[in-house]
């Protein structure tokens, strides 16, 4: 069976590519001819990725549609004209695979990507475990029991998932282009939990996720004396972080862990609460947490000539704070620079505030325009220009070899380029410069 992607290079459709791949089946797929991260899996898997044409369409093959296009693509089209083709979206797909193992679904506004790879990384300890993450890595082996899955809330497509179990790291209001207000977000988290079938594990700190109604079992996680499994004696500087674990209020064991931050405390939680629910032992996931290795565009660290250089995927204010405050523990006596490229007009116009109050935490901070492929929202008619005003120290820059010049005299300092889109390009030649 033939199985082809309509976007194989998005960073969902990659993992899911490779899974299939994985999983011995034949794919290919089409995208843009533009070089992008995503694709490296793929061309190791040699998965043939070819450019748009109707042709690529194959009478009795499985057609797997990314979300991002719609049905008077071309593609999509001649797939939905064939009655021996089957077509899925993305999400119905994935649906569909899931069902064949015990799936652990991560979903949540914030954390996602960095909780599901984590997760796999400790579940694969205790049995063969396949994983999709959000960052374009997807892995599946022969025997695999378990199946990691990042879950993600947009236009409710997580709703297409039923699995044995599922972490919720936290709820805040994201997705303004869909979601009307607080209330319909939260309704969409209500009903994925309403499907999950055994357990969950949900971020205790959270109002909003302690506000959903529960009712199999379940572990809360955090820092607060309310929760089920808890971090105490906390402490993090320069080289990572430690605390115990109260399960139950009773001691369970000390962590050591290589990295910093709140998210990755919180996440790190997350994940030893699932260990506990499925009766993994406290020195066991201390050496999986300990060995993992992290995810892509996930607070990466590179250094170089006194420089360090973080790609980090923070595309919402609350993300964008938690990564500079991050950066200042681990690096406390160095300049902190901030350079942001949004996504989504709406996220910006509806959050323009906070976005430049996170920024501003830096020690500087630059922007970058709009994609040009952004979404332009009716309605919505924000400016890059508005968000530098409305920050204190915002320098609107351009992404090429000025601009680049332009971040790299300010060095040596500790660079955040922060985006959902393809800031790792304009990191590349500031790197060049110094």
């Amino acid at each position: 069976m033939l199985y082809h992607f309509i976007g194989i290079k998005g960073s969902g459709m990659a993992s899911l590519a490779t899974i299939m791949a994985d999983c011995g089946e034949v794919v290919q797929g089409s995208d843009i001819e533009k070089y992008i991260f995503t694709q490296q899996a793929l061309e190791e898997r040699k998965i043939k990725i070819l450019p748009f044409d109707p042709d690529n369409i194959i009478e009795g093959s499985v057609v797997i549609i990314g979300n991002a296009f719609d049905e008077d693509h071309p593609e999509v089209e001649r797939a939905r004209s064939l009655a021996s083709v089957t077509c899925y979206r993305y999400h119905e797909f994935l649906g569909h695979l899931m069902e064949r193992y015990c799936t652990i679904s991560v979903a949540g506004t914030h954390g996602k990507t960095t909780t599901t790879g984590m997760l796999a990384h400790v579940m694969a300890q205790k049995a063969p475990s396949g994983y999709l993450i959000g960052d374009g890595s997807g892995y599946m082996p022969q025997s695999a029991q378990y199946f990691v899955v990042e879950s993600c809330e947009y236009q409710r497509h997580f709703l297409a998932y039923r699995p044995q179990y599922a972490i919720v790291t936290n709820i805040e209001l994201d997705h303004v282009d869909y979601y009307r207000d607080m209330d319909d977000y939260q309704d969409a988290f209500q009903s994925f939990v309403n499907q999950v079938q055994k357990g969950v594990v949900l971020f205790g700190d959270d109002p909003q996720v302690r506000a959903l109604n529960v009712t199999q079992e379940h572990l809360y996680y955090g820092l607060g004396e309310h929760n089920d499994v808890r971090a105490v004696s906390v402490h993090q500087g320069s080289d990572g972080m430690q605390f115990d674990v109260l399960y139950k209020n009773q001691p369970f064991g000390s962590f050591k862990l290589p990295f910093v931050g709140k998210p990755f405390l919180w996440n790190t939680l997350g994940v030893i609460a699932v260990g506990i629910m499925e009766g993994m032992d406290a020195a066991t996931l201390q050496e999986a947490l300990a060995s993992f290795p992290g995810v892509k565009r996930r607070f990466h660290e590179e250094v170089e000539n006194n420089n360090v250089y973080i790609d980090d995927y923070a595309h919402h204010p609350t993300a964008i704070r938690l990564v500079i405050e991050a950066a200042r523990m681990k690096y406390p006596d160095r300049k902190i620079i901030a350079v942001f490229k949004p996504d989504r007009f709406s996220r910006i116009a509806y959050f323009l505030t906070e976005f430049a109050r996170a920024l501003d935490q830096a020690d500087e901070v630059y922007l970058c325009e709009f994609p040009e492929n952004a979404q332009k929202e009716a309605g919505v008619s924000v400016t890059i220009k508005d968000l530098a005003c409305q920050s204190e120290k915002g320098v609107v820059i351009r992404e090429d070899e000025i601009g680049a010049k332009q971040l790299a005299a300010q060095g040596p300092a500790v660079y955040l380029f922060m985006s959902s889109k393809d800031i790792y390009k304009l990191k590349n030649i500031v790197k060049s410069f110094q």
